[in-house]
C-alpha cells in the first residue's frame, strides 16, 4: 500500500450516520435500509459521538419494538471512547490505529471533531484488489441522515427488483 495515501482519499466521504438524539428503532432502519454495517452517531454541534456496528444494534434491538421506540442511540455510545482520525493522515497508520484498537470502522474528523467520512476494513480490501472507488466528499453531498423518504429500498426488497412505491 502507498504509504502516501491519505485517509481523505480512501474513506467515504458521505456515510450514513444519525443523532445521538434519535431512537435505536431508527437506527435500525437506517441500517436496515442503507444496508451499510457501520453508523456513525453525530452529536448536535456535528461532532462524532462514536460508531455502531451492525451486529452491536441487531443485539441491541433484541428488545420489543415498544422498549426501541423509548431507547436512545446515545445509550449505546454514551462513556465509550471514539478513536478518530483525520482526512490528511497516512492510510498507514489509520490501519495501525485500526489494528491496535481492534476496529474495522475509524471515523474520520476534522481538527474540531465534526464528522468528515468513514474509514473501514472494507476500504483497504477494496484499494488492495485496486477496486477502490472514489466516493463523493463530504463537501460533494451532505451527510445522509435518518431521513427514510431518501434512504434506498431494503436490501431483500433490492436483491428481488421489487419496485417500492
Amino acid at each position: 500500500m502507498d504509504e502516501r495515501l491519505s485517509v481523505g482519499a480512501m474513506m467515504n466521504g458521505a456515510p450514513y450516520s444519525i443523532s445521538e438524539d434519535e431512537t435505536l428503532l431508527m437506527a435500525w432502519e437506517v441500517v436496515e435500509r442503507s444496508g451499510q454495517r457501520h453508523l456513525l452517531v453525530v452529536r448536535q454541534d456535528g461532532c462524532c459521538a462514536g460508531v455502531l456496528d451492525r451486529a452491536e444494534l441487531a443485539v441491541a434491538c433484541a428488545d420489543p419494538a415498544v422498549t426501541l421506540s423509548r431507547r436512545r442511540v446515545r445509550d449505546l455510545v454514551h462513556g465509550r471512547r471514539t478513536v478518530t482520525v483525520h482526512p490528511e493522515e497516512s492510510t498507514l497508520r489509520a490501519a495501525a490505529v485500526m489494528a491496535e484498537e481492534q476496529l474495522d470502522a475509524l471515523p474520520v474528523t476534522d481538527p474540531h471533531g465534526r464528522l468528515t467520512g468513514l474509514l473501514t476494513a472494507q476500504d483497504y480490501v477494496a484499494s488492495a484488489a485496486g477496486l477502490h472507488r472514489h466516493t463523493e466528499s463530504a463537501q460533494e453531498a451532505p451527510h445522509r441522515c435518518a431521513p427514510l423518504p431518501g434512504l434506498p429500498p431494503r436490501r431483500r426488497e433490492r436483491e428481488r427488483g421489487i419496485p417500492i412505491p
